[in-house]
């Protein structure tokens, strides 16, 4: 089996879904319409945060990071997603399969850390009302949102960094709907053992310390909420966190779902349904949570439409 390292030369097959056209049309129509619903509501909630001088707080400073990830995920992958399902199935550049792990590797990972971030806000605004605004000034809030893409970028470089080494084989072909990195790294031919046990640890590390953040602010939070005293107090500090914990159980039931359910008994097609959860439903869903849960956000909408 002959090795390639010439990766300006190397294209990659992506198959996609499979099926008949009437299928693969319909299905390209649903991810069409979910994708430009997903650009439209994220790109909403930016413009809100934007324009409506109410809305210029650190949390919605956040929450602007937060659709702009929501942005990214699906704008990396379907457009070429929609040309691979149409045609049954696609070619593209190894260069282009890189880029599109690379943006979508920050996307995620960003997401992640910006969900901390912002539970972080929340305790602070809800445990330490007096000191929140001196604490979490503009200055933090961009030296928190930097470190959060920094991060992600280094992550995703040092993951790109390492396929680049790898000596790729004739096969050429990803049973999947886009360059992820497991299909990716199936191709190669080198041992891959230390890229995949590198990505586990970090990726692993980082969630697991933004999981226990996560929660232990939110024993705090839920601390705070309960000896408050007053009925008004409590419906308020639970009006302002529903919204992020409602959309912080929607990712990481998906990382669930995607990653750690045992690969044993889990077919090709599982997997493909299953990336479209984290592809397109919960870029879709989060700024739908924020409109529905949130009071700020559907009085901005409502001042702006009326």
């Amino acid at each position: 089996m002959t090795e390639t390292n010439q990766t300006s030369a190397f294209d990659i097959i992506i198959l996609g879904f499979e099926g008949p056209t009437q299928f693969r049309t319909l299905l390209s129509v649903i991810l069409f319409l979910l994708y430009s619903m997903t650009l439209g509501m994220n790109s909403l909630i930016i413009v809100l945060v934007l324009i409506r001088h109410r809305l210029h707080s650190p949390m919605y400073f956040f929450l602007c990071h937060l659709s702009i990830t929501d942005i990214i995920v699906p704008s990396t992958i379907v457009p070429n997603l929609l040309y691979v399902t149409l045609l049954d199935r696609g070619t593209i550049p190894f260069s282009n399969c890189l880029s599109q792990m690379f943006f979508f590797g920050i996307a995620t990972d960003a997401e992640c850390l910006i969900l901390t971030v912002m539970s972080y806000d929340r305790y602070l605004a809800i445990c330490r009302p007096l000191h929140y605004m001196p604490i979490m000034s503009l200055k933090l809030q961009i030296l928190l949102v930097t470190s959060c893409w920094f991060v992600a970028f280094s992550l995703a470089l040092m993951v790109v960094c390492h396929v680049l080494v790898l000596q790729f084989c004739d096969s050429n072909i990803i049973n999947h709907l886009f360059c992820d990195l497991n299909p990716l790294l199936k191709l190669s031919c080198s041992d891959t053992f230390v890229v995949n046990m590198e990505v586990l640890v970090t990726g692993t590390l980082i969630l697991v310390l933004a999981c226990v953040l996560i929660v232990v602010t939110y024993i705090w939070i839920f601390h705070s909420i309960l000896g408050n005293s007053t009925t008004t107090g409590r419906q308020k500090a639970i009006s302002t966190c529903s919204s992020h914990l409602t959309v912080v159980c929607t990712y990481y039931a998906t990382l669930v779902t995607n990653y750690m359910i045992p690969l044993t008994g889990r077919t090709t097609t599982f997997d493909k349904y299953t990336s479209l959860l984290y592809i397109v439903v919960t870029p879709l869903m989060n700024p739908i949570i924020y409109t529905l849960k949130n009071q700020e956000i559907r009085s901005a909408l409502n001042f702006n439409i009326h």
